[in-house]
């Protein structure tokens, strides 16, 4: 059955998004910040973020919240991270309690180490939430390339109803039940991304890479662990299958922010040439207050962190990584 449905937020993901919700029949809306990039999508039917695609006709984009949530029954979320708390406050005139709302953005609030779901469940208590990830770069998605993804809800039938809305041929979805779980796997694994752009910066090799990722997912499990999810969500699509995709392809932000880092480049002066929000470094002051609230081990993350906010080398970084005493694996 078609959807009338709102996407807040016009970047990558959002206009992705639209394009497959659009192709799977139903009627989409897209709200923007910037005007510019708003006329880009109406009159030229272009994205700035996806140069290769052409945005449908049906799609249009909005500057007004109240224009693109009217007459809606599911709302995206896919601003930035460090966005989604200011636009959910704004947009508390136009929102009606039946509507669902979908979180499609990945990180974790700085100031509360709440995952955006909460965020959500905070300003809006009547409505249903849920979040969709997993490995889903927008410029393969918008293409059509084949992408498997998670939907989670509290609410089996808001899982199963969004599920049906976004499913098809090209675009699989699994629904999973773990809803924090979800939410950490996909805001921690940026983390790691970058921390693997960074060994890529530095000139080490795929030994380094395969350590990162696999001590990474044991450091994401831990903490995710100690603040209630459950260990397996970790280990599947919105686990290890986001985490292998942005430290790994070509596509990443963080990966490349990483990368500009490890090669000798100051923290804002990769976020500026990456020119995307960077969501690792977001999302590394929340997972680093949390592994010190529930004493868990983050080695690699207290790592990032220190090269974000302390100034630490990375070649420093790595030498405390190394040098660390003796352990055991499991």
């Amino acid at each position: 059955m078609s959807k009338n449905i709102s996407v807040i937020g016009s970047g990558s993901w959002g206009v992705a998004l639209a394009m497959l919700l659009n192709s799977n029949g139903h009627k989409v809306k897209l709200w923007s910040y910037n005007p510019d990039e708003a006329r880009l999508i109406n009159e030229q039917r272009r994205c700035k973020f996806l140069p290769n695609i052409t945005v449908p006709k049906g799609i249009d984009c909005f500057t007004s919240l109240k224009e693109s949530l009217e007459d809606t029954s599911i709302v995206l979320i896919v601003t930035p991270s460090n966005a989604i708390r200011q636009t959910l406050e704004n947009m508390k005139p136009d929102v009606t309690s039946n509507q669902i709302f979908v979180l499609c953005s990945k990180g974790m609030e700085k100031e509360s180490q709440k995952v955006y779901t909460e965020v959500i469940k905070e300003i809006f208590p009547e409505n249903k939430v849920a979040a969709l990830s997993g490995p889903s770069h927008a410029e393969e998605v918008s293409e059509g390339i084949p992408t498997a993804v998670v939907i989670s809800s509290e609410d089996d039938a808001t899982s199963e109803l969004l599920q049906n809305v976004f499913m098809n041929e090209r675009f699989r979805v699994y629904i999973n039940d773990d809803l924090l779980g979800v939410e950490m796997g996909g805001s921690l694994k940026n983390i790691i991304a970058l921390a693997c752009g960074i060994a890529i910066g530095l000139g080490y090799g795929d030994n380094t890479i395969a350590a990162l990722i696999t001590r990474g997912t044991v450091e994401i499990s831990r903490l995710g662990v100690e603040a209630g999810a459950k260990r397996q969500t970790f280990y599947g699509l919105t686990g290890v299958g986001d985490l292998f995709v942005t430290c790994a392809s070509k596509h990443s932000r963080n990966r490349k922010a990483g990368i500009l880092i490890g090669q000798g480049k100051g923290v804002d002066e990769a976020i500026k040439e990456v020119g995307m929000v960077v969501e690792g470094i977001n999302a590394v002051d929340g997972a680093y207050i949390l592994a010190k609230k529930y004493s868990v081990s983050t080695p690699i993350i207290n790592e990032i962190y220190d090269i974000i906010h302390n100034g630490k080398s990375p070649q420093e970084a790595t030498n405390n990584l190394m040098t660390r005493g003796k352990k055991t694996e499991f």
